[in-house]
């Protein structure tokens, strides 16, 4: 069904007229204006009807919701509002928190908050028009004082925030002082924690009497939908068997490969060309730069669960500006094959790209694949920067796996395979190549279990990983023959690396 683009639009359609009547009845019952004469010393600001279809999982229509937002662009910094910041729960967190509750067999449950944003308090005095089909009759020069955040406000995420924060804080949960969204209650030997994602909340535990507790104590204070085991989390699909917590994307995966055409493509193994550069400017045609950003724009989303093409999505984004047929094909070699740390990388700019992978139980949850912002000048300073920025997202992920109650007793082995990269973690040599860089501040306990490492265990664990980060799967074989000569790799074809990948 197609989402109307105004009011006019909608008010011709049932669904949706029904859909605004059940907003406004949310935004009565929560007591969010009252209606008042306009003020002469104030600016009043307007609103609008936003539309939306909300899908399951399968593709099905969930419901249709009407949205009223204030037009919050024309606020004005100090007078009709201060604060605005409301931390987002990390993908990382999120992951995180799965794989404890896969590992313990605890169950993860789901809530949505109905308009969240309705239920934040806010300190200014703020005056909006009264929404179009909704206007009081005999009142039609009133408008209306708020009490409560609307959506579309500058604040309202914060003022949200804080109400939903109180709310955790007054009933015994602790927050964590890494993720500000993340909060764990415990009595005893009995543990609940929860993840907030702006209105949608996860939790899960050990004690199911304590889970029902906290489901039935949010649904008296707040207006709540129970979503029961979770099963969809931002376009997530995930499902939760005795096995384990499986996660994917399979349906965003089919929608967009039938946005760009690519349902019926012939597969590739890889998402990039083993040993190919691309330059910014090839001498190939230019593309239409909105279509190219659309399509990257889409990657970016699916590395939420798709660790193996965050290297080439990360390539492709810097030939977002001006993009060509050559670049324009190579992105879309991401999709045929979504239908079945190097030293200068970058033909362009010469600067290598970090990435590191975090493994926690039978799988992993934290990853990232980013381009270094200063040149190397060696392998071994490509490899000291990631191995840096590796230690700072052990650093934080310890932190928040400490809060979840998951103690952090020996130190996070960081696996390289640069030999003069854990010499000069172990001990800051200067040399020609390594006097320049600037020793960024690695954990000592992290650096200790580096540097402590046999090389070619490091070896042989890092380059399966790099599978995910490179993926360039000839020169991993070639680097395993080297590094481990009696490993039997001969029959190990692509699939095999996949299932090893996430098996160590």
């Amino acid at each position: 069904m197609m989402e109307p683009e105004s009011f006019e639009a909608a008010a011709k359609d049932e669904v949706w007229v029904q859909a605004m009547k059940e907003e406004i009845k949310m935004i009565e019952k929560n007591d969010t204006w009252e209606l008042t004469e306009r003020p002469k010393d104030k600016e009043v600001i307007g609103v609008k009807w936003i539309y939306k279809t909300k899908l399951n999982a399968d593709g099905s229509i969930q419901k249709h919701k009407a949205r009223l937002v204030a037009k919050g662009y024309s606020q004005l910094p100090g007078i009709d509002y201060t604060e605005t910041f409301a931390p987002v729960a990390r993908l990382d967190t999120i992951r995180a928190l799965v794989a404890i509750a896969a590992n313990k067999k605890w169950k993860i449950y789901q809530m949505d908050v109905k308009s969240a944003f309705l239920n934040g308090y806010i300190d200014e005095e703020i005056y909006v028009e009264q929404p179009q089909g909704f206007v009081a009759k005999g009142c039609e020069e009133k408008v209306l004082r708020l009490k409560k955040a609307l959506y579309g406000l500058k604040q309202a995420p914060r003022a949200w925030y804080s109400r939903i924060d109180n709310y955790f804080m007054n009933r015994g949960f602790r927050r964590s002082l890494s993720e500000p969204t993340l909060y764990i209650k415990r009595q005893g030997n009995d543990t609940l924690i929860v993840s907030l994602y702006v209105d949608d909340l996860i939790y899960t535990g050990n004690n199911e009497k304590m889970i029902q507790y906290f489901k039935e104590d949010m649904m008296k204070t707040f207006e709540m939908s129970d979503l029961g085991l979770m099963h969809f989390f931002l376009g997530i699909e995930i499902n939760q068997e005795k096995e384990g917590i499986f996660i994917c994307q399979k349906k965003y995966t089919e929608t967009l490969l039938k946005k760009f055409k690519m349902e019926s493509c012939k597969t590739v193994t890889t998402p990039l060309v083993t040993g190919e550069k691309y330059k910014k400017e090839d001498g190939s045609e230019k593309v239409d730069g909105s279509i190219y950003r659309s399509l990257i724009g889409s990657l970016l989303y699916l590395t939420a669960t798709r660790p193996d093409i965050m290297f080439a999505q990360v390539c492709y984004q810097d030939f977002m500006q001006s993009p060509s047929q050559v670049h324009y094909g190579a992105a879309k070699r991401i999709l045929r094959y979504l239908q079945d740390s190097d030293w200068a990388g970058s033909a362009d700019d010469m600067k290598s790209t970090s990435g590191y992978t975090f493994s926690l139980g039978s799988g992993i949850f934290s990853w990232a694949s980013k381009k270094q912002a200063t040149m190397a000048q060696s392998s071994a300073e490509a490899e000291y920067i990631a191995a840096a920025a590796t230690s700072n997202q052990a650093t934080l992920l310890r932190r928040i796996l400490e809060d979840m109650g998951e103690k952090q007793e020996e130190p996070t082995t960081i696996y390289c395979d640069n030999k003069s990269t854990i010499a000069i973690t172990k001990i800051p040599v200067q040399h020609n190549r390594t006097k320049h860089i600037d020793i960024k501040g690695v954990s000592p306990k992290l650096a200790e279990a580096l540097a402590a490492r046999e090389a070619i265990r490091l070896a042989w664990r890092f380059q399966w990983r790099q599978v995910v980060l490179e993926c360039d799967c000839s020169t991993v074989l070639e680097k395993l023959s080297l590094a481990a000569p009696d490993l039997s790799i001969s029959s190990l074809v692509l699939e095999d690396i996949r299932y090893l990948l996430y098996s160590l």
